[in-house]
């Protein structure tokens, strides 16, 4: 895929988003999808000329994105949704290991999929900071019957990074592998080299479709229970669509290629955030202040309700998010918090688009930073607990 073979007039771009959780594609990448659906519509599968087309332009999408995760065109396959992509990840381990034990250790604070998933139990507790408890981990991964692991490299709702090596020496020196969560931080955050015997990420963290993307690293003992799937290295039922994943790859490159000034830029939008909501009366900012995620931001306000600050704020053109973000459900109070010993109550959750998709975004921050207070006396005057 040639850098530009795909071209399309420029797409809309959103202003006064700071809600990345699914923002829109990166321009470039909106111009793929576009053109892609002349020229790789077709079923990869098929043996037709447009389906040999669309096999090299899937083949080619899916070198650039296992680059992105540093790991073989042929360790990576591509799922509809991240989600999904969790799922059989962690499905395929349990059952290569079930002789081993079903048991999953997963931190508290994971996603709501992993959280649920058979053989999760008693997750490992996190610090105010949202960081996990290596203590009480090592001991989790020691224990008989365990099959797996699975850790985030940072949490896509505080933005906390995990102590990802640490964890992963201690699972490997009791024998168990584990699965690195990526999907809230590839192409924001640098991941750890060469981490995790399976490692999940999510296409629209850097600006392209919500794509589940799960890599298996060549010598995981990884098996599906009774899978006669033949697509995508016998993890899928059928092949993906190959226009988004083409978009996911040229999403990748963009993302790539403006990375160092992109993640530094989201660090000081995010600095300036905490700093504004750390000044208004009775609101905490959660988190770890250093060690984290570039673009993410959480704070909790005392006496309102997180989706009273969000209608308030959208009122002023503003578009963030509240409750969990490691769940599907966006009103659900947050499990994330609660395990930090944290208000889920008004709560409210930044995450910085890339510039690309939103180029108004150091003025939205500042509109944010500004309004911020206001809002919350407003809210508080409302529900009548300004006076609390």
């Amino acid at each position: 895929m040639a850098h530009n073979e795909f071209r399309a007039p420029e797409a809309g771009l959103a202003a006064g988003l700071l809600d990345a959780g699914r923002g829109p594609l990166h321009p470039l990448a909106a111009q793929t999808l576009t053109a892609a659906l002349d020229v790789a519509w077709a079923d990869p599968a098929h043996r037709h000329a447009a389906g040999r087309r669309a096999r090299a332009h899937l083949d080619t999408a899916r070198a650039i994105l296992a680059d992105a995760l540093g790991v073989r065109p042929d360790e990576l396959s591509v799922h509809e949704s991240p989600e999904r992509a969790l799922e059989i990840g962690l499905a395929g381990l349990r059952h290569a290991r079930r002789r081993a034990g079903e048991r999953v250790v997963a931190s508290a604070v994971e996603r709501s999929v992993v959280l649920v998933s058979p053989g999760v139990e008693d997750p490992v507790a996190v610090d105010r900071l949202g960081r996990l408890d290596l203590d009480a981990w090592s001991e989790a991964v020691s224990a008989p019957g365990v099959g797996a692991a699975v850790l985030q490299s940072a949490n896509g709702e505080v933005g906390t990074r995990q102590p990802v090596n640490e964890a992963e020496e201690m699972a490997a020196a009791a024998g168990v592998p584990l699965l690195l969560d990526a999907t809230a931080s590839l192409g924001r955050d640098d991941l750890p080299t060469g981490a995790g015997s399976v490692v999940v990420a999510d296409a629209a963290s850097f600006g392209g479709p919500p794509l589940g993307l799960l890599a298996v690293r060549t010598g995981t003992r990884w098996s599906l229970a009774g899978s006669t799937y033949e697509a995508e290295h016998g993890r899928a039922p059928a092949s993906p669509w190959v226009p988004v994943v083409l978009a996911a790859a040229e999403a990748w490159r963009q993302s790539r290629a403006e990375h160092a000034d992109e993640s530094a830029a989201a660090r000081a939008l995010v600095d300036r955030i905490r700093a504004a909501a750390g000044n208004v009366r009775d609101v905490v900012v959660g988190g770890d202040p250093i060690d984290r995620l570039p673009h993410v931001v959480s704070f909790s306000v005392l006496f309102v309700d997180g989706e009273s600050l969000v209608d308030e704020l959208d009122r002023h053109g503003l578009a963030v998010s509240s409750g969990s973000a490691c769940t599907t459900s966006s009103l659900r109070p947050s499990h994330v918090l609660a395990a930090m010993g944290l208000l889920s109550q008004g709560n409210v959750r930044v995450s910085l688009p890339i510039a690309a998709v939103s180029p108004t975004r150091e003025h939205d921050v500042e509109r944010l930073c500004a309004a911020l207070e206001d809002v919350v006396d407003a809210v508080r005057g409302r529900l009548g607990t300004a006076d609390l």
